[in-house]
């Protein structure tokens, strides 16, 4: 360290406070009662963070506070007994390898030691007061607690720029009669929190500075700075040191290294305290946590209070979400209750179920199969009718208009909170450097002295993760897909050859519903892997700061698990029944098995049974299931691995302090897990919703738990996690937006290329002799002389239907057998294909034009919003400069005024108009 960084660190870290009120408030600090909270063993001082470690051995030389130089005794007195044993006796011969075992470890625990030691004094050197707590009630875990004093607290805000309320209140005039008339109507629906604030009243934030001290409320210094603001505080102290020390010993490397095993600020109390007054904690359980208030709306401000920002924007915008899915679950179930009323009146089902026409079909494979009859079909093709009506084009446009209007709604929403929670002027910060990135620039630099500490290494290790990623995710995802088309072609076969009668008149059923849960199996797995992969491949690249490792890691979990996801889907939307060929022209994957084709209704069908069964399954199993299931079984390993009994484990833990609860906690893991679940339900949601309708009511029921859920796991679960301050929720938008604007372009094709939409139109206004659907299903399906079969592919039993078949029929629009050009395609496929080529150009201009024009009406930022934060920025420079003359006119007032003369009073700061 330079002599420089040495004066710097020294010259900020221990200087004195300004003279003054702070002073003053810090010698207060002992006489002002007990705190709210857990405290030290004083009953004074609070916890603001607490870290843990292993308790090494010898117990006996240590103290309850440990310093750097009970360890250089420790050292010493070990040399010592090591010196006098040699004059003594000789030491008993040891295997070499054992010994240098024995001799790496100890140096590796010294090591951590020292480390553990120099990291807790320069948190001293730093103002911060430190207490253990190396009990017995929790066995081979020590406890660190830490406190930031009065005068700690306020240097860290003034340099974090926090921005605190001030002693000027004001009335906002945001539309107060319809607000309060909305108001009274829903007050049903509100939770009973923080009764006793006024309403309608806002307090101006200002960046807290030592030097106007006056502008703000110091009058309740325990409720100035809450537990939340406190607790992350401390966290940035830590990193600001090294900062400017240069050095690799922030708490995220301990931890890493093992010198701690957890960190985290203490949850406010238990959720079934009895006291007469309830914490934060024990409210958001009983109005926020719980399923019995799943109808009332969630207490974003108290959520905000004591998660903060980044938490809670997620679960505003997961409420803003939930309350947009229940005028698209509406719509969606009338759209297939629309299908169900229509489905006896629909021309083409009816054709393909009436007994008269005698329709003998081609094999649906090779040998194995034989011919069959077309109104052995009949229940797919009414099933298909459910969601394949002309229902679905309309609610296909009208889920892109919600996903623009839930965009702006949402941009609006984001805004509003903005304002309340005064972000309004709030820019992240890009973040200190990665303790991984300085070592591998460290690294770099000791192996070629010539190159710059400056070296861009994200860049390289960037593309080097993207050149792993791309063929990996295209070979694995291509795996799998084909995987499941081997299986569906030969369980398909073999139940054709089964004996079993039950077996072989519900093939299509079994095979579709098997494969599909096929599907969700290696659906659920893979994304396990591909959650560890993405994190190792970011892990690779070595980014530099912690946002940008954040960022990286979102977009390759997004991109695998949303392949994994949607690969099966895409697959049987686009690609099912492409392909195949003709009889006696077919297309083959493996020997003689060949490719799948569509049923007479279309791949529709089989595809809203894979999106029915994927969201479902990950909704209820990956999500919900997991989430309810795993805590509880580790809670059930941990009683089966105790000794105690109910009653002695209830006891054990009344004996526990706060920091030994939270210790049992499970750790926070973030909240990129929360947005991926609901990111890939938003494209299930909105990618196919042509094909399947009901997808929203599934959705909004699944957020209905959902929101419930977790909040008892942020309540009652993990331990309470550092605040983190966002002023939106970051690179989770843009993929929203990017798979709304996808969303048009795939319903687009689901519409005009897997189902028969396009072609029923074109038959009813091109082809049909009377206007009408009659002769559509005739008009859908070739011929085949079964003379044309290459050798060996006819099927083993023609007489299967009790008569012999000269000329069986296939849907494809090709030319008949008797043609100049048998078994060419035909005009009217050619036909088709222009126009469904012009409606995937139509559609997605269209909607994106309404979209875009639903956008550009409305403002991002409110109106009456806009104007508040004009109107307040007015009034703080009112208040600044009324503070300057009050403080001009009472310096005049006292040196003029006689000493026996009362001092004026500054004018008090009354409620205004802002």
């Amino acid at each position: 360290m330079t002599q420089h960084t040495s004066r710097l660190c020294k010259g900020y870290f221990t200087k004195k406070e300004s003279d003054g009120p702070l002073n003053s408030l810090k010698s207060d600090e002992a006489a002002s009662g007990p705190k709210q909270g857990p405290t030290f063993q004083d009953g004074q001082r609070r916890v603001d963070y607490v870290l843990t470690y292993h308790i090494q051995k010898p117990r006996s030389f240590r103290r309850k506070t440990s310093h750097f130089g009970d360890y250089r005794i420790l050292r010493s007195l070990r040399r010592s007994l090591s010196m006098m044993r040699g004059r003594d006796t000789p030491p008993p011969k040891e295997d070499p390898e054992v010994a240098a075992h024995k001799h790496r470890l100890d140096y590796h625990e010294d090591d951590k030691r020292f480390r553990q030691t120099e990291f807790e004094d320069n948190l001293r050197e730093m103002g911060l007061e430190l207490e253990k707590d190396e009990g017995n009630k929790i066995p081979g875990i020590g406890f660190l607690k830490i406190h930031a004093p009065w005068n700690v607290l306020c240097r860290e805000a003034e340099f974090m720029k926090l921005k605190m309320p001030t002693k000027k209140v004001c009335t906002p005039m945001l539309k107060q009669r319809i607000n309060l008339f909305i108001r009274k109507v829903t007050a049903p629906l509100h939770p009973k929190v923080e009764p006793n604030r006024a309403q309608n009243v806002k307090h101006l934030s200002h960046p807290f500075s030592r030097e106007k001290q006056h502008l703000f409320d110091l009058s309740d210094r325990e409720s100035f700075f809450d537990s939340k603001t406190r607790a992350s505080i401390v966290s940035t102290i830590d990193l600001k040191f090294d900062l400017l020390k240069m050095t690799i010993t922030g708490i995220t490397s301990l931890l890493g290294n093992g010198v701690y095993t957890a960190a985290y600020p203490l949850h406010d109390g238990d959720v079934d305290s009895m006291g007469p007054e309830a914490n934060d904690r024990k409210i958001l359980y009983e109005e926020w946590a719980s399923y019995s208030v799943f109808y009332k709306y969630q207490p974003i401000g108290l959520i905000r209070k004591y998660f903060g920002e980044k938490i809670g924007l997620y679960f505003a915008w997961l409420g803003v979400y939930t309350q947009m899915l229940i005028p698209a679950a509406i719509v969606g179930a009338i759209v297939f209750l629309y299908g169900c009323a229509t489905v006896d009146n629909d021309i083409p089902s009816m054709e393909i179920c009436d007994p008269r026409n005698n329709i003998t079909m081609c094999p649906l494979c090779d040998r194995a199969c034989s011919y069959w009859k077309l109104k052995t079909a009949c229940g797919t093709a009414r099933a298909s009718h459910l969601f394949d009506n002309p229902a679905t084009v309309f609610f296909s446009i009208f889920m892109a208009l919600w996903a623009a209007m839930f965009m702006e709604h949402w941009k609006r929403r984001q805004m509003r909170l903005n304002y309340i929670w005064d972000l309004t002027g709030f820019e992240e910060e890009e973040g200190h450097h990665r303790a991984e990135y300085e070592i591998q620039v460290m690294q770099k630099t000791l192996k070629k002295q010539d190159m710059s500490p400056k070296v861009n290494l994200s860049l390289f290790h960037e593309v080097e993760g993207h050149l792993l990623l791309s063929p990996l995710q295209v070979g694995v995802t291509f795996a799998v897909v084909f995987g499941v088309i081997l299986y569906r072609i030969s369980i398909r076969a073999a139940l054709h050859m089964s004996s079993n009668p039950t077996a072989r008149t519900n093939i299509r059923a079994t095979v579709k519903g098997t494969a599909a849960v096929i599907n969700l199996v290696i659906i659920i797995i893979m994304d396990e892997v591909y959650g560890a992969l993405a994190r190792w491949l970011t892990l690779l690249e070595v980014p530099k700061t912690d946002k940008s490792f954040e960022e990286r890691l979102i977009i390759k979990t997004f991109v695998l698990k949303f392949a994994n996801a949607f690969s099966p889907i895409v697959y049987l939307a686009f690609f099912r029944g492409r392909m195949v060929g003709r009889p006696g022209d077919y297309l083959y994957v493996i020997g003689s098995y060949r490719m799948e084709e569509c049923a007479h209704a279309g791949c529709l069908m089989e595809l809203c049974i894979q999106l029915c069964i994927t969201m479902l399954g990950k909704q209820l199993i990956q999500n919900n299931l997991f989430e309810i299931g795993i805590p509880k079984i580790k809670k059930l390993i941990r009683r089966r691995k105790s000794d105690m009994d109910s009653q002695q484990q209830e006891d054990y833990n009344m004996t526990l302090q706060r920091h030994e609860k939270d210790h049992f906690l499970g750790p926070f893991v973030g909240l990129s897990p929360e947005y991926m679940e609901m990111i890939i339900q938003f494209g299930m949601v909105t990618l196919f919703v042509a094909s399947f309708p009901l997808a929203p009511l599934f959705a909004l029921l699944n957020n209905i738990i959902e929101i419930r859920l977790d909040a008892k796991k942020f309540v009652t679960e993990v331990r309470r996690p550092i605040a983190g301050s966002a002023k939106d929720i970051g690179i989770w938008y843009n993929l929203l937006r990017g798979l709304s604007k996808v969303a048009v372009i795939v319903n687009a094709f689901v519409i005009s290329f897997t189902s028969d939409f396009i072609p029923r139109l074109v038959y009813q206004y091109m082809y049909s002799p009377d206007g009408s659907m009659h002769g559509f299903v005739n008009h859908t399906l070739s011929y085949f002389n079964v003379s044309d079969f290459q050798p060996g592919t006819a099927p083993l039993q023609p007489m299967h239907l009790g008569y012999e078949v000269q000329i069986c029929r296939y849907k494809d629009y090709r030319e008949t057998p008797w043609s100049n050009t048998p078994y060419d395609l035909s005009k009217e496929f050619w036909a088709i294909l222009a126009c469904r080529l012009a409606f995937v150009v139509v559609f997605q201009n269209v909607v994106m034009l309404m979209s875009d024009f639903v956008d550009w009406l409305i403002p991002d930022i409110p109106k009456d919003i806009s104007l508040q934060i004009h109107k307040e920025k007015i009034l703080m420079v009112e208040l600044f400069m009324k503070e300057e003359e009050g403080k001009k006119l009472l310096r005049d007032s006292h040196a003029k005024q006689s000493p026996l003369q009362p001092r004026s009073r500054p004018a008090s700061h009354t409620p205004s108009n802002c």
